[in-house]
């Protein structure tokens, strides 16, 4: 890893900052910002989100893609962890901690407010920012891109029957427009543009250009696009974080909790397994990490931008990244406990 991406945590942690400052200091940025939205999707973060997409996307062989289904055990890992088992831990680790372990804190109405707002959060897999983590611990981005396709097929028709599951509600009303754009903006439109630009410039300049020097230099928008992405999001969301300190804290640590178990489940079932590592840390990030965009368009849209439930989404974002972050370097570093992968 370079100098940047080895301290990558640092800059997450300053973009934060600075994202949570320009809310204060310069509202008119984020409210200049805000108006560009369709389905309660942020069209300058979807931007950001395709530029990260973009590098990863590029990457595919897409005989990779074809020869997926050879592989069937990353497939079966995150299908899974992300539908049998993380919605209802998620539930659990929520209900234990807002009901239960923090109720001398937490009166009972925002508790039901906040294991709403978890299970928003925790039964939508990745969509979108796993392909930089993706990206950031080698995985095989044609692999990577057959698993979320089939989870977002997944997402379309689950994830609402879950919600309501979950939290017994009658009247749960998915946002289908925000999950068919999100798919559009974060899948459709990165990976028709890199297959285009794949195949025009290995056709002008050659496969090794393509790689050493193309890819490479592109790379660099991935990490550029997540930190950016931060300051936005951060921009948005800052008046609610410095307006619940205390509750923050409260929030992350049953987050912290269910993203920490998900991903030992996983990455431990697939080395159990014996998956090779460029597919088996892209199963468990899946699983780990959350469709933040869907949850908090969600939250907003049944709950309002000021309830407990979207205070629970936004805080997912705050300790995702990091922790995430925290995951790949475990990922990287554990890279010697799976097989090499055959080519």
């Amino acid at each position: 890893m370079s100098f940047f991406e080895r301290y990558l945590s640092v800059w997450v942690a300053l973009c934060i900052i600075i994202g949570v400052a320009v809310g204060q200091f310069f509202p008119v940025i984020p409210d200049t910002l805000s108006q560009f939205e369709y389905a309660q999707v942020s069209i300058p973060v979807a931007i950001l989100i395709w530029l990260m997409i973009y590098p990863m996307m590029a990457q595919i062989d897409f005989s990779s893609i074809v020869n997926a289904g050879r592989k069937p055990k990353g497939l079966i890992v995150t299908l899974v962890v992300n539908w049998l088992i993380k919605p209802f831990t998620m539930f659990f680790f929520a209900w234990l901690f807002f009901r239960y372990i923090f109720s001398p804190f937490i009166p009972g109405d925002l508790a039901t407010e906040y294991i709403a707002g978890a299970v928003l959060l925790g039964a939508a897999p990745c969509t979108a920012m796993v392909f930089v983590w993706s990206y950031l611990t080698k995985g095989n981005a044609g692999y990577t891109l057959v698993q979320v396709s089939i989870n977002n097929l997944i997402l379309i028709f689950a994830y609402g029957p879950i919600v309501m599951l979950l939290l017994r509600m009658n009247n749960v009303v998915v946002p289908f427009d925000t999950i068919f754009l999100s798919i559009v903006l974060f899948i459709i439109i990165p990976l028709a543009a890199g297959y285009i630009s794949r195949v025009i410039l290995v056709k002008r300049k050659g496969l090794q250009w393509f790689e050493n020097v193309y890819l490479k230099a592109i790379g660099k928008f991935t990490v550029i696009g997540l930190l950016l992405t931060l300051i936005i999001i951060f921009s948005f969301q800052g008046e609610v974080i410095i307006e619940n300190p205390f509750h923050i804290v409260l929030i992350a640590i049953p987050l912290i909790i269910q993203t920490l178990f998900i991903f030992i489940i996983a990455y431990f079932w697939a080395k159990k397994w014996r998956i090779e590592h460029s597919v088996a840390a892209p199963a468990a990030m899946i699983g780990t990490s959350n469709f933040f965009e869907l949850a908090v368009a969600a939250a907003i849209a049944l709950f309002g931008l000021h309830s407990g439930a979207t205070l629970v989404t936004v805080v997912g974002v705050l300790v995702e990244v990091p922790l995430m972050l925290f995951l790949v370097r475990i990922a990287n570093q554990t890279r010697h406990w799976f097989p090499i992968e055959n080519t």
